[in-house]
């Protein structure tokens, strides 16, 4: 098993997105980025704390790629907008690839690469690409928000 931890937007859709893919085998939904020690929803909120809404992904690599996992990012969210996702605003919103190790490294900055030269974007790419400092869970309520209340709403 191998993790990878991405920023893109609002944390709750971005777990749905990848819940969804084959390979992945847990998600949670956590604060990375940042410059304060375990901080909760409201102080990422308060845009003081520097930390960025983030999914971790644990995947086995024998079903699905990082590289697959990075298409799955690009296509799930808009990379053009700073520190912004929809109605979404604020640093904790940020695009952002918390890489595991350089080979992890390698392959983001490729894909960045590959994704800005593709023409799918109508201005340049700002995601963020940065090594995985310390990952801070998410309090419960957050973890698989929209699956709860899918359960809760008999959907």
């Amino acid at each position: 098993m191998e993790k990878a931890v991405f920023g893109a937007g609002c944390f709750w859709g971005v777990e749905e997105t990848f819940c969804k893919a084959r390979g992945v085998k847990a998600t949670s939904v956590g604060y990375s980025g940042g410059v304060s020690e375990n901080p909760t929803y409201e102080d990422v909120c308060s845009g003081t704390t520097g930390h960025a809404e983030v999914v971790e992904i644990e995947f086995e690599p024998s079903e699905i790629s990082y590289e697959e996992l990075l298409n799955l990012f690009w296509e799930s969210h808009d990379p053009t907008t700073m520190n912004r996702q929809g109605p979404d605003i604020g640093t904790q919103y940020r695009s952002a690839i918390f890489f595991l190790g350089p080979e992890q490294e390698r392959t983001a900055r490729k894909s960045k690469l590959g994704a800005q030269n593709n023409g799918n974007y109508p201005g340049p790419i700002v995601t963020e690409i940065s090594p995985l400092g310390p990952y801070w869970l998410a309090e419960d309520y957050h973890q698989q928000y929209l699956a709860k209340r899918r359960l809760v709403r008999g959907i």
